[in-house]
């Protein structure tokens, strides 16, 4: 289906037939405060407080909490290396940012640990939930008489089936393309805020009453490493001979309490401005947070329970916690309870991050060439990647039946993807301060200037402490470096065969039309070519383009402009860049949409408009497109996963948070079967049905035979309606007004039925 030059569909090509497809290279992001930046990323991080201490404890004896502290504070260091990532607008994210100042092999090897640590990410926080979910279970069993304590492999086969069946969960939903939400974030955060603060000050006061001990201070010789924890270096003497080598392996053994920290750059590009000042809130919001919760949860439980019992509870620390505490026994069942609901929703949601950041990693190599397209085609129903889900889903399945729930073999595995993510991050920032020199709005501190030439110390020593870690992770966690290594290994190779045969194919389809891609700062009707007053279609699956189809079958040529947009959404865990290059908003998707948009006008003999715009929330993106292009109207199809009417009242609660002045639009929501759905978009008169229209109609005569001598019409009982209502909420009796509307909607709804 090549177009040619006579292509009917081909308006607006410069004069060689090509269709010309104008893509906005500034993306309409719905942008976010700083608190909901922070929550976003501590539903990630503060995940890695249900297992941490546990894990380290479990390595290295009483002194973890001391090195979970430590790994704490150096985290604020690390963190100060994402924020000068974010801050030079690298484009494509880490894996550019690497692909950049280290070239494409290191690239790929960045990307392949990176997918170990998402892999991971998923089961370990199934499987501790699970955990916790177990070790409440058995709890409760025990207390009420019903059986003894539940053995190891039956809270380990609980915790297998329960992050099985929450992973499938949100497979399902991010194969409909369910968005994530900062307003759900955040709520789950307020719930851990009140979990935290309850368990601090419980915890203060356990320890004040029983005069509690600190845990051994982090001297080498208060290092007490279990059988396990030396890995190939157990019949070494280098870790009993130097501290330092000790300290480093405690320290390897602590890493994952700041696991999650690259989720601040994934939510750079929603903070709203100014955006590193906010950027920098977040962050101090987040080292706070995280830093109090994950360290003292460390503490507390080496100070609060028992020693001959703690090691049963390294899995499940906090639920120990919460079990050890002083008070009556109901209470702390109940707390227990409590932990155990908030535990399965903040890991739960790092199951989520894990997915929605797998499919963002692969889908940016696959748009830069590195996965073949193949990867990227949409699910036919609800237009998504499914094939990367499946892939991702698939394996973190697999390492779960694999892992039986035992959550420190997946801890050391998992250690392995996030020390190296950051390490190669933190190389690449620091090869860049001098393959791109230049001033930042943020650099991290601790830079001296010799003869010219800045020396980052600071960065420097940062870099070179992850790598440190990094390294003597890989003798001490042989089971995780084989794992990873071969993981790291094999992914390498399937990007570097797959980018090979992608070249060799070369970037040309004959089968598909060809474009002429034209860089615009922001849409509108000059530069797209349509006149005000257009039709705008939204379109994103090749498979589900009936409604496209439906409009150009009624328009006249010459009457009104069809514009045929397709709105790329941004994957939160993509990458920090701001604007956009014109090959990550233009693949071979929308190149296999577009031909397909094409070919569909080419048979009507009708001019089609094409243009591309970034953004991270849909109905915002759609309408602030439409609000650029002055159309009048908006033809959407039937959502996949939302009916029409809550897919109508999406779009209207975006057309609300539109500034002002906010256009009307007409809305026309076409079905598959060819029905269709109208509404308006803002202010406007109801559509009044029959029965409304005599209602009025008879309160107007009833009315007027009271008030004979004023002149009463029928908007003035509308009027007098709403106000009675208003004032009625003004003076308190809001609930009350809400319930009789509420029970006249579901009669009304009843009568409905009824006749149906």
């Amino acid at each position: 289906m090549s177009s040619t030059p006579t292509n009917p569909a081909a308006t607006g090509g410069r004069g060689n037939g090509i269709p010309r497809v104008i893509v906005a290279t500034t993306a309409l992001l719905t942008f976010i405060s700083f608190w909901r930046a922070a929550a976003i990323v501590l539903n990630d991080l503060a995940s890695s407080a249900y297992y941490a201490g546990g894990e380290a404890e479990g390595y290295i004896g009483k002194t973890a909490p001391w090195f979970i502290l430590a790994i704490m504070l150096f985290s604020y260091a690390v963190r100060a290396v994402y924020v000068e990532s974010c801050s030079m607008f690298v484009r494509g994210g880490v894996y550019r940012a690497v692909k950049q100042s280290l070239g494409g092999a290191l690239a790929k090897f960045s990307v392949s640990a990176l997918m170990f640590d998402y892999i991971l990410t998923g089961p370990i926080s199934g499987v501790s939930a699970g955990q916790y979910l177990g070790g409440l279970l058995s709890e409760l069993s025990q207390h009420a008489g019903f059986s003894g304590p539940f053995a190891e492999s039956t809270v380990a086969g609980i915790a297998t089936i329960f992050a099985i069946i929450v992973t499938v969960y949100f497979w399902w939903e991010n194969t409909k393309g369910i968005p994530e939400s900062s307003e759900k974030a955040l709520h789950i955060m307020k719930l851990v805020t009140v979990m935290v603060v309850l368990l601090i000050g419980w915890c203060i006061y356990t320890v004040v009453l029983r005069h509690s001990q600190l845990p051994p201070f982090p001297y080498p010789r208060n290092l007490h490493f279990s059988p396990g924890a030396l890995g190939w270096l157990v019949h070494s003497s280098l870790p009993h001979m130097f501290g330092i080598i000790a300290i480093f392996i405690a320290l390897g053994h602590s890493v994952l309490a700041m696991s999650g920290e690259e989720s601040l750059a994934q939510v750079y590009r929603e903070i709203e401005s100014p955006k590193l000042k906010n950027l920098k809130k977040a962050g101090l919001v987040i080292f706070v947070y995280s830093l109090v919760f994950t360290s003292l949860v460390s503490f507390f439980a080496v100070m609060i329970i028992p020693d001959s019992v703690r090691q049963s509870y390294l899995e499940n620390l906090i639920g120990g916690l919460a079990m050890s505490l002083h008070g009556p026994l109901i209470a702390r069942l109940i707390f227990h309870g409590f932990v155990v609901v908030v535990g399965t929703l903040i890991l739960a949601g790092a199951v989520n991050t894990a997915i929605v950041g797998s499919n963002g990693v692969l889908n940016r190599v696959s748009e830069d060439g590195v996965l073949s397209e193949w990867f990227r085609q949409p699910h036919p129903r609800f237009g998504t990647s499914y094939r990367i889900i499946n892939i991702v889903v698939g394996l973190q399945i697999l390492t779960i039946f694999i892992s039986r729930g035992d959550v420190n073999f997946l801890a050391n595995l998992y250690a392995f993807g996030v020390i190296w993510s950051f390490a190669m991050n933190g190389l690449a920032v620091f090869v860049l301060r001098y393959t791109r020199p230049g001033q930042r709005e943020f650099q991290v501190p601790l830079n001296f200037v010799f003869r010219g030439v800045q020396i980052p110390v600071g960065l420097g020593l940062i870099t070179l402490t992850l790598f440190l870690i990094a390294v003597v992770n890989l003798f001490t966690k042989p089971v995780a470096t084989m794992a990873g290594g071969v993981f790291s290994v094999i992914l390498y190779f399937v990007f570097t065969i797959s980018e090979r045969r992608a070249k060799n194919r070369g970037v040309a389809h004959v089968e598909m039309d060809q474009f002429n891609l034209e860089l615009e700062g922001e849409l509108s009707p000059e530069a797209v070519g349509a006149r005000p007053g257009n039709i705008l279609v939204p379109v994103s699956n090749h498979f589900n383009l009936y409604h496209l189809g439906n409009v150009l079958d009624r328009i006249k040529p010459g009457r009104r402009d069809v514009v045929v947009l397709h709105v790329r959404l941004l994957r939160r865990s993509a990458s920090g860049e701001n604007e956009l290059d014109a090959d990550q908003l233009f693949g071979s998707i929308e190149q296999h949409l577009f031909s397909q948009a094409l070919s569909m006008a080419e048979k009507r003999g009708k001019s089609i408009r094409l243009a591309v715009v970034a953004a991270n929330d849909l109905w915002d993106g759609l309408l602030r497109a439409s609000t650029a292009l002055q159309s009048s109207t908006i033809v959407i199809g039937r959502s996949a996963h939302d009916n029409t009417e809550e897919q109508a009242r999406l779009i209207g609660e975006a057309w609300e948070k539109l500034p002002d002045p906010k256009p009307q639009f007409n809305l026309e929501i076409h079905l598959p079967n060819g029905d269709k759905i109208y509404k308006v978009l803002g202010p406007h008169a109801p559509n009044l049905t029959a029965n409304e229209v005599n209602l009025l109609h008879r309160l107007w005569l009833r009315f007027s035979e009271s008030l004979a001598r004023e002149e009463l019409h029928h908007h003035d009982v509308v009027h007098f309606a709403l106000e009675e209502v208003q004032k009625e909420i003004e003076e308190g009796h809001e609930d009350e007004v809400v319930n009789r509307l509420r029970n006249h909607l579901e009669t009304n709804q009843s009568k409905r039925k009824s006749k149906s």
